[in-house]
Order: structure tokens, then C-alpha cells, then sequence
């Protein structure tokens, strides 16, 4: 008797992009994409069950690249063939006014579960802030033996109907083989008793379908805990100053752009970064007579300079949903 096929292990990227969204992420026409699809190949490279092609992330980060370095004189000819890590180095090698253009790395995230998958269908914009792999399969059809990706897997996302200690250990299990730190767990019935062991083993457990704002949070989570670990705990990053990613052009420019929720977002950010670079300047210009005061005054700039450093990624992320508006005003304080 023939055994029984193993299920195929099968990854989805997501989020994924349609072309107009690429288009403004990038600033880049739909045309222009489209041509250099055609003739170069940068196009998406995911299709879906249905033959429609869209792009991933990597696609998009990708793109921003190419496009930065476009815009900068770069002939598109000569860089179309370069990986991603030739264009960071073609970006950092025309000094720091492009740094900005290089995308800040998401934290990756696995899901797993059918009913779960088909739910961030409905719900994408609650994973826009990681890079997640979609595992379309339950628990109990992973097979032991089966090779799964394990690179760099911050956090396990696994839909589990009933909690069970067997159903957790599994769980637990899955998270090692891919070497993530983390766990969380989607559930419809559990008691008190499973609930209390998830928490003691540092997993978290949302009821499902949970709320999407909720499950955004969480993702968000990730994503502030990556950027401020460093600054936190690394001296490294507090004895190497971060450098100004704008300019005071930059930051007029993009003070008057209107946020995607039509709110002051960009114009308090920017009277944010701005004060800390001030504050940033004045703090290495104060006196000290001691040792004791030197380093105090170490500490001052150096988590003054953290502060400024994440506040450019908020501004950042704004710009990436504005950047053709964002190149408008510039081309027009320089005329000015």
C-alpha cells in the first residue's frame, strides 16, 4: 500500500502591492513600471493562484532603491541587473543625503492556520508593519519532517481552534524549528488552565476572529521593539552618532505635507526634529569641568541623538506614502 502524500509546504508574502500602490511608494509612473517590467524584468514577482502578478515587499523596497538612484542621475541600464545589497552600496557611496532611500528591515512574521491566513486576506493593512509568510495549513498537517524557512523569524502566529498542553507543546515545538524567540496563538475555546501555561511559557493568546487594530498593535510591537533595541541596549549606537537624515529644506518641505488621515502629523513631527536638533547642537556645546560631568553629558546627546534618529523614521514613514508630493515641494523651495 502506497503511504500517504505529504502536504506541500507553501509560503505567501504578504503584504503584497497592486501597481498603483507601487507607483506612489515609489514615485515612479505606472508606465514607467511597466516598462521596465518589459525590459529589465523589475517587475512582481509573485503571482497568485489566480495568474495575477503583484509585487511583494522586497519587490517595493527594491524599487525604492532603483528609483532613489534614478533620481539621483543614475542611468536605469546599469543598475537594473544589481541586487539589493549593490544598490545600498551604490546609495551609501553618493554620501548621506540617499541614506533615507534605503528601507528600514521589517521584522518577519509566520502564520499559520487556513482560517487565519483567509482572515489577513480580508485584513492586510494589520501586517503592513512586518514581513509575513503565510502558511496555509493547520497544525496537525505540518509534518515533522518537513523542511520549513527559518530565516530570521521574529515572532510564530499560529491559529489553533481548541488549546490543548499537547496542541501547545506543538506549538512551542514549531517556534524552535524555526528559530523564532516568540509565539502567539489564535484560539476560539480555551480555559483559564491553558491560557494561565501560554503566559507562563511567554506566548500570547488573542481570541479569534480578534480585533484588527488589535493584532496591528501587536505587529507595530515588533517593529518599535527592533528600532529602539539598539539605541537601548547596543553602546555602540550611542558612541556613534546617528547623522541628520534631512536636511532643513527637507524638513520645511515636508512640513506641509497633509499626513493620509488630512491630520498636523508632519508638521508636529517635523517641529519634533527639529527642536532635538537644536537641543542635539546646544548639548555638545555645554561646559564641563569633570569627568563625572562629561559623561552625563555623553549620555544627554547620545539618547538625544536616539531621540531625533526615531523620529526621522516617523517621518520617514510618512514620506514613503507621500514621496511624489514630497519631491514637489522640494523642486519648489528650490526654485524659490
Amino acid at each position: 500500500m502506497n503511504a500517504p502524500a505529504k502536504h506541500a509546504v507553501t509560503f505567501e508574502p504578504r503584504p503584497l502591492y497592486g501597481i498603483g500602490t507601487v507607483a506612489r511608494l515609489t514615485g515612479l509612473k505606472p508606465d514607467t513600471l511597466r516598462v521596465w517590467e518589459r525590459r529589465y524584468g523589475l517587475g512582481a514577482s509573485y503571482k497568485s493562484p489566480s495568474g495575477r502578478r503583484q509585487y511583494t515587499q522586497a519587490d517595493l523596497e527594491h524599487l525604492q532603491l532603483v528609483s532613489a538612484l534614478v533620481n539621483d542621475g543614475a542611468r536605469i541600464g546599469e543598475i537594473a541587473a544589481s541586487d539589493r545589497k549593490t544598490l545600498e552600496v551604490l546609495i551609501r557611496g553618493r554620501g548621506n543625503k540617499l541614506d533615507r532611500f534605503i528601507p528600514t528591515a521589517k521584522p518577519k512574521v509566520m502564520f499559520v492556520g487556513r482560517e487565519l491566513c483567509a482572515w489577513l486576506d480580508q485584513h492586510q493593512g494589520c501586517i503592513s508593519s512586518v514581513s509575513a509568510l503565510l502558511l496555509r495549513q493547520q497544525l496537525t498537517e505540518i509534518d515533522d519532517a518537513l523542511p520549513l524557512e527559518s530565516d530570521d523569524i521574529a515572532l510564530v502566529v499560529v491559529d489553533c481552534p481548541a488549546l490543548s498542553t499537547a496542541h501547545i507543546d506543538r506549538i512551542e515545538a514549531l517556534a524552535k524549528r524555526l528559530g523564532a524567540a516568540r509565539f502567539m496563538v489564535t484560539y476560539r475555546l480555551a480555559n483559564d488552565r491553558w491560557l494561565s501555561e501560554l503566559n507562563r511559557r511567554g506566548a500570547q493568546a488573542l481570541e479569534f476572529p480578534t480585533e484588527p487594530a488589535r493584532l496591528a498593535y501587536e505587529m507595530g510591537q515588533l517593529l518599535v521593539e527592533m528600532d529602539t533595541s539598539q539605541g537601548e541596549f547596543n553602546l555602540g549606537e550611542l558612541v556613534n552618532p546617528k547623522a541628520r537624515a534631512y536636511g532643513d529644506g527637507e524638513l520645511a518641505a515636508a512640513a506641509k505635507l497633509k499626513s493620509l488621515l488630512d491630520c498636523e502629523c508632519p508638521r508636529h513631527i517635523v517641529d519634533l526634529i527639529t527642536q532635538l536638533n537644536q537641543f542635539e547642537e546646544y548639548s555638545t556645546q555645554c561646559g564641563v569641568e569633570n569627568w563625572t560631568d562629561a559623561a552625563v553629558h555623553a549620555c544627554i546627546y547620545a539618547y538625544t541623538n536616539q531621540a531625533r534618529h526615531l523620529m526621522e523614521k516617523a517621518l520617514k514613514a510618512i514620506l514613503d506614502e507621500r514621496g511624489a508630493e514630497f519631491q514637489v515641494l522640494l523642486r519648489e523651495a528650490a526654485s524659490n
